[in-house]
């Protein structure tokens, strides 16, 4: 999952404790700093539950007690969801269509970006209860559906399947890696004067980058070799990654 995606989970997972009075995250150099009244411990119990190698650095006491919001972050949020579910629309129809099970699960993985703003905008101003509902139902779709797509590429492995439409692959990934970079541009927005976060949050979506790419590459070999395999074999890997989102979603849950 990207940077802005690890964001929202520690948003979601600190949501509900009383005493933090604003989060301030520094992108670039991988820290999070919380303004936040009595004990830690708490805080930092929830952010080690989500297993993304955080640890206490230092705590001081401050006199700062006004924060400035962003108010576009919800318009932004709201662009970068629609984005990534149109695409998982797009990949999912064309990878049915030209039995392409790369593109199918690299729909998943855009369907998981959208669960985890989804999960942020539809549940704002609802109880941490019924965000946590949200978050499990949404973790358990996700691996649902990545457990199909095993099934039907052990299907289509060991069946005598057509060959799937490389040119569908490489084009429709080719416009998801568009997709990518613009959904990146648009999180930038929010955060216009960190100039290093560009370079920072695109390191952090090398795994969207590399899937589209992969596609891209399984096509021209499934091309060049006449065989399903290269797409069968990407679309494996990336449902492991699907599952793996689902189950970081799923610690919201919790």
């Amino acid at each position: 999952m990207d940077c802005p995606s690890e964001e929202n989970l520690i948003r979601m997972k600190l949501d509900g404790i009383s005493s933090i009075a604003n989060l301030d995250f520094d992108i670039p150099n991988r820290k999070l700093t919380v303004f936040h009244s009595g004990e830690i411990d708490q805080i930092e119990k929830s952010i080690i539950e989500l297993s993304l190698g955080g640890k206490k650095i230092s705590t001081e006491q401050t006199d700062q007690t006004e924060f400035k919001e962003n108010e576009n972050q919800k318009k932004l949020l709201w662009s970068v969801l629609i984005i990534n579910f149109a695409f998982f629309i797009i990949e999912m129809t064309t990878g049915i269509i030209s039995k392409s099970m790369g593109l199918v699960a690299d729909s998943l993985d855009m369907l998981a970006d959208s669960f985890v703003y989804g999960i942020s905008l539809f549940a704002v101003g609802g109880t941490v209860i019924k965000k946590k509902r949200i978050a499990k139902l949404a973790g358990y779709f996700q691996i649902t559906l990545a457990i199909i797509g095993f099934v039907e590429v052990l299907r289509r492995f060991f069946g005598d399947e057509k060959l799937p439409n490389f040119s569908t692959m490489i084009i429709v990934s080719i416009f998801a890696l568009i997709a990518n970079g613009i959904c990146l541009y648009i999180l930038q927005k929010s955060k216009s004067k960190e100039e290093a976060h560009m370079q920072a949050s695109m390191i952090f979506t090398s795994n969207d980058v590399i899937i589209n790419l992969g596609v891209i590459i399984a096509g021209v070999l499934v091309n060049w070799l006449s065989s399903s395999k290269p797409d069968l074999i990407i679309g494996t890997i990336v449902f492991i990654l699907v599952i793996q989102g689902a189950f970081r979603i799923l610690k919201l849950s919790k």
